[in-house]
């Protein structure tokens, strides 16, 4: 029968998806400990800094996106709701400040799209990227994409089995019900969407940049309800400002969340 065949190749495709998902999510969970036991560094007894938590929260990402929010609080940038960036004050404290002047220009005046994608992938955050790998807080790239590949390979497994199971309704299959064969491949599809669902329940957004050892030092911040730490832990979603979340808002970029 023509369906059985559809169905054992929609088996396989299911079961070779999840269980790649598996080990890639067992793997990314070793490879940060892994490397700071290799490199000799361990976790810093101080705690996160707001631009680590930030970085292991969303990624370089959420790194330029706090950073133009913390100078903005401070009023030495403007972000115009028009989704422009102004200097106020020139004077850089720090890497990442310095980062995101030189990504304004000369001008004092630029756009926020190109302001946040020159900062994400800059030279100070690669810096703090390198630094948190090292100390086995923060995924190394591989880990990171193989997971991401992982989840792609499951949801394209749903889909090819949702088509194989369409196609074997619309082949006769002499003396077999099409209820029958529903169920049948029902079966490979709730294996899919069930791994789907437990990645979802398993794997936090951030989980994508903090190792375990990151994931519970950011765990020791979900107390902390300071308004830097819960732009640095949820992003731009968590200004409170009208202006400020018009400027991100209108200014959607790769990174944006």
């Amino acid at each position: 029968m023509f369906w059985v065949l559809l169905l054992v190749l929609a088996w396989s495709v299911a079961v070779t998806a999840c269980a790649r998902l598996c080990l890639a999510a067992v793997r990314s969970a070793t490879t940060g400990t892994n490397a700071a036991r290799a490199a000799g560094h361990t976790p810093p007894a101080h705690g996160l800094t707001l631009y680590e938590a930030a970085f292991l929260s969303g990624g370089p990402a959420r790194v330029a996106d706090l950073t133009l929010v913390s100078m903005a609080s401070d009023h030495r940038l403007l972000l115009a709701h028009t989704g422009w960036a102004t200097v106020v004050d020139p004077r850089a404290r720090d890497e990442m400040e310095r980062s995101v002047l030189g990504a304004i220009g000369p001008e004092g005046q630029s756009p926020i799209p190109p302001v946040r994608a020159r900062t994400a992938t800059g030279e100070a955050v690669r810096g703090l990227a390198d630094r948190l790998v090292n100390a086995g807080l923060a995924m190394p790239d591989g880990a990171r994409t193989t997971v991401a590949a992982g989840l792609r390979e499951v949801r394209a497994a749903a889909t090819a089995v949702l088509v194989l199971g369409a196609v074997a309704l619309l082949v006769p299959a002499p003396n077999v019900p099409h209820t029958l064969v529903a169920l049948w491949f029902a079966l490979p599809l709730a294996l899919t969407l069930s791994c789907l669902a437990i990645a979802r329940a398993e794997i936090p957004p951030y989980a994508r940049w903090a190792s375990p050892a990151g994931l519970r030092l950011l765990d020791s911040l979900s107390h902390d309800r300071t308004y830097l730490t819960s732009v640095a832990v949820h992003g731009v979603r968590a200004l409170n400002e009208p202006n400020l979340r018009a400027a991100f808002e209108r200014t959607p970029y790769p990174w944006h969340e």
